[in-house]
């Protein structure tokens, strides 16, 4: 079969099959028949096979990329989540976040290197020559570091500041956790820490509509700048206290940097590849799972403001916060890579990249 021939025989088929998923769109999960989900459902196993053949035929990256996106949204549509909001919520993060991850994991390799690449140079460029920092850090951020990470500063287990020491007239120590003075000053900071680290993936995401150089400086920014904190901490002798410090919340807070620059990278490649669309027309389709991508990584960024804010200034043996720390990396990254596979929640073939 020629390609002409391919897609004269099937673009009835994708036709019908986009109508019923504008019909799906529009209405709520217990208006939808019987017949018409059982309709989606062989739709979907159609166009996963349309999809492989395009592929083993190698009949251009566009039809690849169109049917690819058909099959996301048929895919959405049929594993939609049940009524309940809370539910539905959790389910997504659980599974339906994971597998957008996954469809759209291209994107967040390079938001990957964006990010963790100048972190990682920038780490070892001021380890290295400590006068680099005085570039990258101002005076006033170095003396704030060195407050807030030297032995007996705000952040040290054994040692902590009077400010920061939880103590409360008698001279007793409270626990970190406890809903006192200490707990309500650890509210406050984890409200700034929410709205700080939200807003960073608001920019990442949001900047993706000036064809990605907004994301891409946000991403090499922040990289340079977190790196060089690191490194500046390790050269002053506080790289102990700032490590344990960020090993827990870390996991989810930089992951999800770098996943939030991958879906502002989504935004970009709808307006630089809009294929017959308009670029407002990509935007808005393609735009739909960027934002689901965008969302998850909020949530993520939510509960590592809660983790910083709690767990990872709490007077806590440093081996112990190591130890929660690395579990909750290889968590976060299996979660990512391997939550909503198999049985009720499997991709239907053809959908990754």
């Amino acid at each position: 079969m020629t390609k002409r021939d391919f897609l004269a025989a099937r673009r009835p088929r994708w036709a019908r099959f986009t109508e019923l998923l504008d019909r799906f769109d529009r209405r709520r999960l217990r208006g939808r028949t019987a017949g018409e989900v059982a309709e989606l459902s062989r739709g979907l196993r159609e166009l996963a096979a349309d999809l492989a053949a395009v592929r083993a035929h190698g009949w251009g990256d566009r039809l690849d990329e169109y049917l690819n996106t058909l099959l996301g949204r048929g895919h959405t549509a049929f594993y939609a989540a049940p009524a309940s909001p809370l539910g539905g919520a959790a389910g997504y993060l659980l599974h339906g976040f994971p597998r957008v991850f996954r469809r759209n994991g291209r994107f967040f390799l390079v938001a990957a290197v964006l990010f963790f690449g100048p972190f990682c140079v920038a780490w070892a460029a001021v380890a290295l020559r400590p006068s680099l920092a005085d570039r990258i850090l101002p005076p006033e951020a170095q003396a704030m570091y060195d407050e807030m990470y030297a032995e007996g500063g705000g952040l040290d287990p054994d040692g902590p500041s009077e400010a920061d020491s939880g103590e409360d007239d008698s001279g007793e120590a409270e626990s970190a956790f406890d809903l006192g003075a200490y707990g309500g000053q650890r509210s406050l900071m984890a409200g700034f820490y929410v709205y700080n680290n939200v807003g960073i993936a608001l920019k990442c995401f949001a900047l993706g509509v000036t064809f990605g150089l907004g994301t891409i400086y946000v991403l090499l920014s922040n990289g340079i700048q977190i790196g060089a904190v690191f490194g500046y901490a390790g050269v002053s002798g506080n790289g102990e206290r700032l490590f344990s410090f960020a090993v827990t919340h870390g996991s989810f807070e930089l992951t999800a940097i770098a996943v939030a620059g991958g879906a502002g990278l989504m935004l970009a490649d709808a307006m630089l590849h809009p294929g017959r669309r308009s670029r407002l027309g990509s935007l808005i389709v393609r735009g739909r799972e960027a934002i689901q991508v965008a969302a998850g990584a909020a949530v993520m960024l939510m509960i590592a403001a809660g983790l910083e804010a709690f767990w990872s200034p709490a007077p806590i043996a440093p081996s112990v916060k190591y130890a929660v720390g690395g579990s909750l990396w290889v968590a976060v990254f299996a979660w990512l890579l391997l939550a909503g596979r198999g049985g009720a929640h499997a991709e239907p073939t053809g959908v990754n990249q």
